[in-house]
């Protein structure tokens, strides 16, 4: 009975862990279909795409190394911040001068 019992919580177990790694899989676009279906479904998806309530990645642009994709993505990131705080300081200021 422990053994059984063993081996059922087990394979519970495995379950869950392969759940997880689909579900991240899928969430990094590459998880479903053949190698050439994976890797055009995540960069034709879309801005409006999502999985599980999360936007869309936007895809890159080139197919650089992953250090140039990354550096590319870390400069988008810092000008959009830049812009929502010169965006929230202009509102701020509009809103003082009323």
């Amino acid at each position: 009975m422990k053994a059984m019992f063993g081996v059922v919580s087990l394979l519970v177990a495995l379950v869950i862990v392969g759940l997880l790694a689909v579900r991240q899989l899928k969430a990094v676009g590459h998880a479903g279909g053949s190698a050439g279906a994976g890797a055009g479904a995540g960069a034709g998806a879309g801005a409006a795409a999502t999985l599980d309530g999360m936007p869309a990645v936007p895809a890159m642009s080139g197919s650089g190394t992953v250090r140039a994709q990354a550096v590319q993505l870390q400069n988008k990131v810092a000008a959009d911040a830049i812009k929502a705080m010169n965006d929230g300081a202009a509102t701020r200021s509009e809103a003082a001068d009323k």
